[in-house]
């Protein structure tokens, strides 16, 4: 059979690649190995973790956090089972949406392993063993990424007792004590949700910071306040060994700047070390692509690999590894390969920690502007002097806005705080269209709202802020 462009990988970056080349009016096959559609994303990865983050915060909400409102309860009492009924009903709806959107746009869907054969041809391989080649006139990689584990170190990973993310949303009971090796978002976010459900938690990480790569006042506070929810940090710490135990797990580590090694136990172990590029089996050295020195498949501006008609987005390629960074390269890809001109600004993706509070970041820290040498001047405003923060008892936080001195031009923006992930987005729109912070601070907020405080960041950077 043969197609104007052929989509391995189902995931945020292909299912959306696929969706908008068909709006384009291209005839699209999908090729998915997984049963279901959404990829990592949907099926184990951000949908059914966001399930579990809400459903734990709302139950050490309903334990410990409304008495000062005047609600009490008494007997609250945690029924995992429902709880993962929650998340598996949240994933069957979001992959199922998937599969409509396929059929509305006249997407064909092949459920195997893809292996590009060369320019223009793919071999798709059924569970059954199967195979069948189509044609195309354009290959999209979008085979995502696979769990990293520790490098220089063997780890059984059996999804029980050592675990990955796919086993940390998806354990039986709750661990008394959880060993959580990397301070990333996906070790704090899972972390957060075991913590709350009970776990003693203590998070290992190689760095001296959590979160390494953003805004390191961020970093410092964030974790002080992961500290007063009773998460244990051992930072600047190397893992040497992870391995099953009688009775559960241990980890061994070593200061990073030297020292005795320590070990600790646990009834879990979750490496949460990051991940990498998704190239096993798909024939890409065959095809002559090429590879970076990271496993990655490397692209020009144009998202075009080097061999002629085949392209690659999302995790599999350079960049930060989010599902929204291979959603839009997706909507590009697709416009390129339509004869338009898709581009994705690659300095206003915000990122976001969905713990509670959450932390949201948007361009430069203040670490990258000094490295770069760019004069900027900061404004922060705390949740301590918001109105709507106070009535929800969620003053915990801050906003800091970056601008570069000579403009005013915002070059960053970081929010700790209560919904941090929704407001982040107006500061992305600002940067999209090259704003100020004064553009943004003269912008109306709705009173009271949580949004007030992005407003008086701004404020802050430029002049002086009113309610502080």
């Amino acid at each position: 059979m043969s197609y104007d462009v052929i989509v391995i990988g189902s995931g945020p970056g292909g299912y959306v690649c696929a969706i908008k080349a068909a709006q384009l009016g291209l005839k699209i096959a999908v090729i998915e190995k997984r049963a279901t559609f959404g990829g990592t994303c949907l099926n184990i990865g951000c949908i059914p973790s966001k399930a579990l983050l809400h459903a734990s915060e709302m139950f050490a909400h309903a334990s410990h956090g409304m008495e000062s409102l005047g609600v009490e309860f008494s007997g609250v009492k945690l029924n995992l089972e429902k709880m993962m009924a929650h998340k598996d009903a949240v994933v069957k709806a979001n992959v199922d949406g998937v599969a409509y959107l396929f059929k509305k746009n006249k997407i064909d869907a092949f459920q195997g392993t893809g292996k590009v054969l060369g320019q223009g041809r793919v071999q798709v391989t059924a569970d059954s063993g199967e195979t069948q080649v189509l044609e195309a006139k354009n290959i999209v990689i979008a085979t995502g990424s696979d769990v990293a584990g520790i490098p220089g170190v063997k780890v059984d990973i059996d999804e029980k007792v050592i675990i990955s993310s796919t086993g940390g949303i998806a354990l039986d009971k709750v661990p008394e004590r959880l060993i959580v090796v990397g301070g990333g978002v996906i070790g704090l976010e899972l972390g957060s949700v075991w913590n709350r459900l009970g776990a003693k938690v203590t998070v290992v990480e190689y760095l001296d910071m959590i979160l390494g790569g953003m805004d390191g006042e961020v970093s410092r506070q964030f974790q002080r306040m992961l500290a007063k929810q009773g998460m244990e940090f051992k930072l600047g710490a190397k893992v040497t060994c992870v391995e099953k135990t009688a009775d559960g797990a241990k980890v061994t580590f070593e200061p990073v700047k030297g020292g005795d090694a320590q070990t600790l136990e646990a009834d879990a172990v979750l490496v949460a070390t990051g991940r990498k590029a998704f190239t096993d089996n798909l024939g890409l050295a065959d095809a002559g692509v090429a590879l970076d020195n990271r496993g990655r498949v490397e692209i020009d501006e144009n998202f075009r690999t080097n061999v002629a008609g085949i392209y690659a987005i999302g995790d599999v390629v350079k960049g930060p590894m989010l599902a929204h960074k291979a959603e839009d390269e997706g909507v590009a890809v697709a416009e390129i390969m339509a004869g338009q001109h898709g581009h994705v600004n690659y300095n206003a993706i915000p990122g976001v920690v969905y713990t509670q509070p959450e932390v949201a970041s948007v361009g430069k820290t203040e670490e990258e502007l000094k490295a770069a040498g760019i004069a900027y001047k900061a404004g922060k405003f705390p949740f301590t002097a918001n109105g709507r923060a106070r009535a929800m008892e969620t003053t915990e936080g801050f906003v800091k806005v970056l601008a570069d001195a000579a403009t005013d031009r915002v070059l960053g923006v970081h929010i700790v705080g209560f919904g941090a992930g929704e407001m982040i987005h107006e500061a992305t729109v600002l940067m999209e269209f090259g704003g100020s912070s004064e553009d943004l601070g003269r912008t109306t907020h709705a009173h009271p709202t949580m949004s007030e405080a992005v407003k008086e960041a701004a404020l802050a950077t430029f002049f002086k802020p009113i309610h502080i």
